[in-house]
Parts: C-alpha cells; sequence; structure tokens
C-alpha cells in the first residue's frame, strides 16, 4: 500500500474528489472513484465520497493499494517477426494490435508474450511482466521495437536511451502540411487535463522534444521523417495534433474519420522505421530498418495523386 499526501491546490476548489484525485495522481477517473467508494480518499483525516467536493489548502490523502503484476502469457503473435537475435538482445518488428507487455486492462496479444511462446528466455531485473522492455511502441503503432535478454544489455540499453544516444526514426503521415516543412516541437507533454486516457501539451508536463522534415507532400496529408529526443506516451501523435497535424487515422487526437476510412485505415499512420544503437556486447553499432506493413503502405498508394 502506497500513500500518496498532499494539500488541495487553489485550482482544484470546489472539484469532485474522483475528478480532483485523478488530476492529481494521473490515474482514471474510474480508478478514483473505486478508491473513494473503498474509503482511501481522506480530506483532513475524513474518509470523502467520490462526489464530495475538496476545500483548497485542506491535506488530500490518497491509499493506493498495489495491484498484482499481471503475467506475461505465452501466447504467439501472428505478423511478429524477428530482425535480430543474439545473446544479448532480440529486436521484433512489432505488428499494429500488438502490446509491449502486459498491463491492468488489457487482454490482447503482446510482444513479451509472443517472445516467450517463441521459447525466448529473458534473464533480466524488473518486474516479471516487464522481463526486459528498454522501451515501447504503442498498441496502434507498428515497427521496431528492441529487448534486452541478457542483465548487461538491460542496463546498457536503458543508459543508452536515457543518454539519447540511441536512433529512433518514425515516418508518420499527417494531416495537411505542416509549415515549415521541416522543424522542432519543444513541448511538455503530461495527462490531459480532462480525460485521463489522452496526453497533451501541458504546462506542467515532462520535457519533449520532436523533430520532423517533410519526404513527401501530398494534396491532403504529408509524409514525414521525425527524430526522438525524448520518449513520451504518445510524444509523437501529441506533438503533430498540437500542430494541428494529427497522424492520419489518429482519431484520439483529432484526424479527420473521413480521410481514414477512405484510406483503409483503422488506426494512426504512425510507424518506426529505424533504430540504431550500439550493441551492449560487442559495442559496434546497429542499424535496423522495417519496411511498411500493408495497411501503411495501401493508404500511401491511395493518397497518392
Amino acid at each position: 500500500m502506497s500513500v500518496r499526501s498532499l494539500p488541495v491546490p487553489d485550482g482544484l476548489d470546489g472539484e469532485r474528489a474522483d475528478a480532483a484525485v485523478s488530476r492529481l495522481l494521473g490515474v482514471s477517473r474510474t480508478r478514483a472513484a473505486e478508491l473513494a467508494a473503498a474509503g482511501h480518499v481522506q480530506l483532513d483525516g475524513r474518509p470523502v465520497g467520490k462526489s464530495d467536493r475538496l476545500l483548497a489548502g485542506a491535506w488530500l490523502e490518497v491509499e493506493i493499494p498495489e495491484e498484482p503484476d499481471e503475467p506475461a502469457v505465452a501466447q504467439p503473435v501472428p505478423g511478429m517477426t524477428v530482425v535480430l537475435d543474439d545473446d544479448d538482445v532480440v529486436v521484433v518488428d512489432k505488428p499494429v494490435g500488438v502490446a509491449a507487455h502486459p498491463s491492468p486492462g488489457w487482454t490482447g496479444p503482446t510482444v513479451v508474450g509472443g517472445l516467450t511462446a517463441a521459447g525466448y528466455r529473458i534473464s533480466t531485473s524488473g518486474a516479471a511482466e516487464r522481463q526486459g522492455i528498454v522501451h515501447r511502441l504503442d498498441v496502434g503503432t507498428s515497427g521496431l521495437m528492441a529487448v534486452a535478454k541478457s542483465e548487461r544489455a538491460y542496463t546498457s540499453l536503458k543508459d543508452q536511451f536515457r543518454e539519447r544516444t540511441v536512433d529512433k526514426t518514425y515516418h508518420a503521415l499527417v494531416q495537411g502540411h505542416p509549415d515549415p516543412s521541416s522543424g522542432t516541437v519543444d513541448a511538455p507533454v503530461g495527462r490531459h487535463r480532462t480525460h485521463s486516457y489522452k496526453w497533451a501539451v501541458v504546462e506542467d508536463g515532462k520535457p519533449s522534444v520532436t523533430h520532423y522534415d517533410t519526404l513527401e507532400a501530398f494534396p491532403a496529408a504529408s509524409l514525414l521523417e521525425i527524430h526522438l529526443e525524448t520518449g513520451r506516451t504518445h510524444q509523437i501523435r501529441v506533438h503533430m495534433s498540437a500542430l494541428r497535424h494529427p497522424c492520419v487515422g489518429d482519431l484520439t487526437y483529432g484526424a479527420d474519420p473521413a480521410l481514414a476510412l477512405r484510406l483503409g485505415l483503422a488506426r494512426q499512420w504512425l510507424h518506426a522505421h529505424r533504430l540504431a544503437f550500439d550493441h551492449p556486447g560487442t559495442g559496434e553499432r546497429v542499424r535496423l530498418e522495417s519496411p511498411y506493413p500493408d495497411d501503411l503502405s495501401h493508404a500511401l498508394d491511395a493518397i497518392r495523386p
């Protein structure tokens, strides 16, 4: 059981307890309401219900029960290919519809489960359900993802991601034509103020930097090459939406559903196209590239004049 204690800020004076806890702790509103109903939310030492209003300056205390880890279920992942495999690292080409690892509420296939089903053994520290995970791709994003197989690889790759020496290159088809055609988005990303399942550019978010270059322009969209300095959740999708050029098909972040339908897209057009890192064992630079999957290739063919 972990406990979070903090004063209610002025901006949340009169706010419902479930909405305030959701915003302050970054949990869903449903989860915040469950905590209040179970008596885990107190204001100045007294339990409050989910619809009770908070008072600025009062002391808010939230008890958060530890959730059991979701076990990694061995489940074959059709379409997931291995592009590099040695004693230290396995790099997969992740298809759309696959999560990086198990998490509460997700019952679909995962990279960890797919590797387990294929007989791969991951020997690293960390939670059992996230063994070897050093970075993640969204369920709706395809492309290259590295998994550490050994302890030294886990440490090395985590350090490389933290020091920003890993080259992560994405291709994205975005609506319209960014102006300028090449540029940098330097804007902090954090939880959306009112929709806990989304992220947004917010003043108190984590520093986030995205570089983009236009590769090809079409009448209704542009194909961009994107390099990340940071790796925030949904960073590319949030930054492109903030520019008013959301990824085509990304209905969560404001894309036009009619265009997605015309191109036959059921997800955002976003692909982890290239990945480069220093090999944890040899020190040599590893450079890998993933071709576009069929749905993204079809969308490009459909949008070209």
